[in-house]
């Protein structure tokens, strides 16, 4: 559904973006209707989300590239007026100054992308960017920019500092720019599918920025004792996972990951404040042959209901087949700490009927989620899955390796010097910056 031809274009990728951030925003203005309740600043919070929620709808349905911009420029700048809700308070300046830094190189780099689209096609509509034959230097150039970009907003590595340095915002905007703003990469990369799907090499440079990413948060995630900082190297890695998805070809399931993610983040920002009640299960690694053996008999089920519920093949010589592998290990994961939390000499038979059957069950659901995707993000034509090749199978076996040795690898003795450095390293990059944290509670104002 074409609105004008000069400003708007709103399809159905736009209207996805507009559902996602309007029920999330809702959501969080309810909650903070609680939250803030006596703060002095209430009005002006609600305030800074609508203008930022409307300068979101008016970025996922602009056609000309200045309206792009501007919406664009728009709503970061008004997310970081909300990162300032306090602004009698050091840290949050600090955040907030980061983050526009960061917000501002990449409104640079879009802005370097569009404007080198538009001295060679002459065109200020981004539809008809996308139908132009367009040299392939030009397509490379633009579209490594509109990658940079991408990476700015999703906190991808080595642009993440500003969202790790977030956290001291109210727990309100952690849940709108995690589920909302941090999503805005993979929006971008999705329309501009068209144009980058056609580019091997361009594809290849996305997935590598997407599965380091990816690897570096997770493992960051695993190394936090702060909740907030956990949620926000989670919010890396997931960011990770989903421009990795990009460069596979498989842009409608990014979109769907961008959604689910988003949908989840938010409920655990919002719920963040109960983590100190929860009881933690230890499931004491490493796990037996025998329960890991039976986890990954559930893993391949949730992945075949996967691979059918999504109408993906499984012949191996696509990207197809990088989601149904990763599908086989969050089932396996998901699938192990039921099998050993229950012991097995019990019932057996009941608790693997159980669990493969709530395994299959979270297969199909998000299988379906990508099916649905494809359907509605069809017209656009920006699934193309790649062949499988050496970087795709490397970047398997890093993955698998790591999740291995983190399942298995345990030692009792002491580690050498140089492991316990390299953690500490490790940890300390994982760390916020020095200036948007207070190191005395005399500092905090508010």
């Amino acid at each position: 559904m074409q609105i004008s031809e000069q400003f708007f274009y709103v399809d159905n990728l736009s209207l996805i973006m507009m559902a996602l951030n309007a029920f999330v925003a809702i959501s969080v203005a309810s909650f903070s209707s609680r939250y803030l309740k006596g703060d002095r600043r209430q009005f002006s919070f609600y305030l800074n989300l609508v203008i930022l929620v409307s300068a979101v709808f008016v970025t996922v349905s602009a056609d000309n590239i200045l309206l792009l911009i501007a919406s664009w420029t728009v709503g970061n700048i008004f997310l970081t007026r909300l990162m300032l809700h306090k602004r009698e308070w050091e840290a949050a300046w600090q955040s907030a100054l980061l983050a526009l830094k960061n917000f501002t190189l990449g409104v640079f780099f879009l802005g370097s992308a569009l404007l080198l689209l538009y001295t060679v096609t002459g065109e200020t509509s981004i539809q008809a960017i996308l139908n132009k034959r367009i040299g392939m230097t030009t397509i490379v150039c633009a579209s490594l920019l509109i990658l940079l970009t991408a990476m700015t907003q999703s906190a991808l590595w080595p642009f993440h500092r500003w969202l790790t340095s977030s956290l001291n915002s109210p727990t309100p905007v952690s849940a709108i720019m995690h589920a909302g703003l941090v999503n805005g990469g993979g929006f971008l990369l999705a329309r501009f599918a068209p144009m980058l799907s056609d580019q091997p090499v361009v594809l290849d440079v996305i997935f590598t920025a997407g599965v380091v990413t990816a690897l570096v948060g997770i493992l960051w995630k695993l190394m936090q004792s702060d909740v907030k900082r956990m949620l926000a190297c989670s919010t890396m890695g997931q960011m990770g996972f989903m421009i990795a998805q990009c460069g596979l070809g498989l842009f409608p399931a990014a979109v769907a990951h961008l959604c689910w993610h988003g949908l989840f983040k938010a409920y655990l920002f919002l719920a963040s404040g109960s983590s100190a009640q929860e009881r933690r299960l230890d499931l004491g690694y490493p796990p037996s042959i025998k329960h890991f053996s039976l986890a990954l008999m559930c893993g391949v089920l949730g992945a075949g209901v996967f691979s059918f519920t999504s109408g993906k093949d499984l012949s191996v010589g696509y990207t197809t087949w990088f989601l149904i592998w990763l599908a086989i290990i969050a089932g396996t994961q998901f699938a192990l700490p039921i099998i050993r939390s229950y012991s097995l000499a019990k019932n057996p038979m009941f608790l693997i009927t159980i669990t493969s059957t709530a395994t299959a069950c979270l297969g199909a659901l998000y299988g379906f989620s990508i099916r649905l995707m494809e359907r509605e993000l069809a017209v656009l034509n920006i699934s193309n899955p790649q062949p499988l090749n050496a970087l795709h199978l490397f970047a398997l076996l890093v993955m698998t390796t790591s999740w291995l040795v983190m399942l298995f690898v345990r030692r009792e003795k002491s580690y050498p010097d140089w492991v316990l450095k390299a953690y500490v390293r490790i940890l300390n990059a994982s760390q916020p910056h020095p200036k948007t944290v207070t190191a005395h509670r005399n500092h905090y104002q508010y």
